[in-house]
């Protein structure tokens, strides 16, 4: 049991202890119209990663795409013209995999009187097998995220194409963690203003690219099985000290290019042996979303550091998260 959440009184939450939505309640129409600022050259990333049964996935989770029948639209085709037309069915947790959201009922902690979730909600009372209640995506995604998102580059901080995966903890200086104090240097060093109030917040790492944006289907399947196991070892990323460095800043968002988008050695510690204590600490304590598995290859090409990011989650009641493809403008 960890009463942390009960005796630290992580509920209510500063927008209300009826608040389902989180730290995105933060963005204003004056944030809006400032990131839109941001837009100068007139180009679009998209960070999103694409969808197949074969890509890296957590634990035992599966995807699954088949087109029923062929046409789906039966053997009658439609009309004089003979309109004919597909569908597909998708078999999956199709809210934890692949480029992820993870929304207020993804990530909890165990206490005395139950499972606490964002803002005091106790999983026992508002959840149950079809749908988490109050807990539910859509409410973040009534509001969405349209916000200044900034890129640090921490393979180029650590001057390497890749960060390796970190050793477990004890693990201090460790190439794989980045810290508060990074955080700030690779701020300094990009030349940017400091992160503040309604920002979204990405780090670059390079263990995406094992799960490759553009050449995935060029490798057989004995690459990718070795692909696979290499990106699900363990992960470099943001260290518990970075995560509240980052929430007394006030952001509403992070995000990476790998799985979980904090550090997570082979033995699921990370700068401390909790294993996730960054989505501890952001989620349920602070309403801090995150957004995992992104594809940041054309920011790092474009030496982009800044730029207008926007997108929203699916509004599916009573998920935990949401697949996406989120848009990057600069």
């Amino acid at each position: 049991m960890n009463d942390e959440p009960l005796t630290e009184k992580w509920a209510p939450s500063e927008w209300g202890k009826d608040d389902k939505a989180g730290s995105v309640n933060r963005t204003t129409a004056a944030m809006v119209l400032k990131a839109i600022k941001l837009v100068k050259q007139g180009k679009v990333a998209t960070l999103g990663k694409v969808y197949q049964s074969d890509m890296p996935m957590f634990g035992v989770r599966s995807w699954k795409l088949t087109i029923p029948g062929l046409p789906s639209s039966g053997p009658v085709p439609f009309g004089p013209r003979e309109l004919v037309g597909n569908d597909e069915v998708v078999t999956s947790e199709i809210g934890q995999v692949g480029t992820q959201f993870d929304g207020p009922g993804h990530i909890g902690v165990r206490t005395s009187k139950g499972d606490f979730f964002y803002n005091g909600r106790m999983l026992a009372e508002v959840a149950g097998p079809y749908g988490v209640g109050p807990l539910g995506v859509e409410h973040v995604a009534q509001i969405g995220f349209v916000c200044r998102g900034v890129l640090l580059n921490a393979a180029a901080y650590r001057g390497m194409e890749q960060l390796p995966i970190p050793a477990p903890p004890p693990n201090k200086g460790d190439p794989g963690i980045i810290t508060g104090e990074d955080i700030q240097a690779m701020v300094k060093r990009q030349g940017i203003e400091p992160i503040g109030e309604g920002d979204c917040v990405f780090l670059y790492t390079g263990h995406g690219n094992i799960w490759h944006p553009t050449k995935w289907d060029t490798f057989d399947a004995a690459e990718k099985k070795r692909r696979v196991a290499a990106f699900n070892k363990g992960e470099p990323g943001f260290g518990t000290s970075a995560c509240k460095y980052l929430a007394s800043r006030k952001i509403i968002l992070t995000g990476g290019d790998s799985w979980a988008v904090e550090a997570v050695a082979p033995t699921f510690g990370g700068e401390t042996p909790q294993p996730f204590e960054c989505h501890l600490e952001l989620m349920p304590k602070r309403g801090i979303w995150n957004l995992e598995n992104l594809d940041l290859s054309k920011l790092v090409a474009d030496n982009v550091s800044e730029f207008l990011f926007a997108w929203s989650p699916l509004k599916m009641k009573g998920a935990t998260g949401s697949p996406g493809n989120p848009i990057a403008l600069y």
